[in-house]
């Protein structure tokens, strides 16, 4: 199984990506001693990049479009490696059971609804974004009752795998393969004129039995 194909070329960089890389030389140059906080840098970032301009958003827009050319024309030169390709990867079962959401996911759908209602002119990105900086400011109390929600979700994830698997194997074992009792009422119909050979057949299935 390939698990990365370092080959393949690097994904395509957004404009707010090459934004957010600028903020961070800046803080390395800036403050070189001093460790980045994720979740403070994050939100500073995204601060900032709704305080700018667009004619300074043009800048890192034009270099996100340049990275596209980029990537579509070393795309276009790649050749995946045995074992990469779409028809080896599994199909997902749709009957499989869904993972459950985070908590910032459950949060997120509690909101999304009255985000969308107080700003109907966001964009889905601009909602996410929206509800992501709702989140950061929750407290720790305030972020428990979406924390258990998470957990009694997750448990009643892990109940359906647990059905889903004892289906799922009972599934490949298929209805062809005939049980013990199965086979022993086939031997009777095909051996009625031979008693010694129902009797060798009678001891074999006890050896498969077993």
């Amino acid at each position: 199984m390939v698990k990365g194909d370092v080959n393949k070329p690097k994904g395509k960089t957004s404009a707010y990506a090459y934004f957010v890389q600028t903020c961070r030389d800046e803080h390395k140059r800036k403050s070189p001693d001093v460790p980045v906080n994720f979740s403070e840098f994050s939100k500073r970032c995204s601060e900032r990049w709704k305080s700018i301009t667009p004619s300074e958003k043009t800048r890192f827009e034009d270099m996100a479009k340049l990275d596209k050319v980029r990537y579509e024309r070393q795309m276009e030169d790649y050749v995946p490696p045995k074992g990469a390709s779409k028809k080896g990867r599994k199909k997902k079962d749709p009957n499989a059971p869904k993972r459950p959401p985070s908590a910032f996911f459950v949060f997120c759908s509690e909101l999304r609804p009255t985000v969308k209602s107080e700003n109907p002119g966001l964009s889905i990105g601009e909602s996410a974004k929206k509800l992501g900086e709702l989140w950061s400011k929750q407290s720790t109390k305030d972020r428990v009752p979406y924390e258990q929600k998470a957990v009694k979700l997750r448990e009643k994830y892990e109940k359906d795998v647990a059905a889903y698997r004892s289906g799922a194997g009972a599934a490949k074992r298929g209805p062809g393969r005939p049980t013990g009792s199965a086979k022993k009422s086939q031997h009777d119909d095909d051996d009625d004129d031979d008693d010694d050979e129902e009797e060798e057949d009678d001891e074999d299935e006890d050896d498969d039995d077993e």
